[in-house]
């Protein structure tokens, strides 16, 4: 997508064991958390991964234009295993979404981020594993949407 579209955006933080997500308003200014959904480590090759299908679904409900993933990039700048990792995990959302575009944001320090931000809100312990997923989501969308929005002025 070279020129701005209006529409929703869905950002996926992705884990090992959890999947966090964050969607856009339709006008692409602000995220806000979605869902954490349990990262489906134990599918077939053959077969579309629970976590994949949620995707898909949200993707359909909310009538979303664009996808990010977030990419884990290294403090310098180079990728490593995780990252191909969410590379193949991108590539197998693709074929699943169909028309849907994808792309990949650094996504470093999201978490570190998102973590900081739920403790100075008094968010911690058990609630806040619940959440940081989500939180970190909202951290790459709406560095993603700040910089598209730069990019287009």
């Amino acid at each position: 997508m070279s020129a701005w579209s209006r529409g929703r955006r869905l950002a996926v933080d992705v884990g090992k064991v959890r999947v966090g997500v964050a969607i856009s308003d339709p006008d692409g200014i602000l995220a806000t958390p979605l869902v954490t959904v349990a990262r489906d480590m134990g599918a077939a090759p053959d077969v579309v991964p629970r976590d994949i299908a949620e995707l898909v679904r949200l993707v359909g409900e909310h009538e979303v234009v664009q996808i990010v993933v977030g990419l884990p990039v290294r403090l310098n700048g180079r990728e490593g295993d995780a990252a191909i990792d969410i590379r193949a995990y991108a590539g197998r959302l693709e074929h699943a979404v169909g028309q849907v575009p994808i792309v990949l944001a650094d996504e470093r320090m999201s978490t570190v981020v998102a973590t900081r931000r739920l403790a100075e809100r008094g968010v911690r312990g058990k609630r806040q594993r619940a959440v940081v997923d989500q939180a970190a989501a909202v951290e790459i969308l709406q560095s993603w949407l700040d910089a598209q929005r730069r990019q287009t002025r």
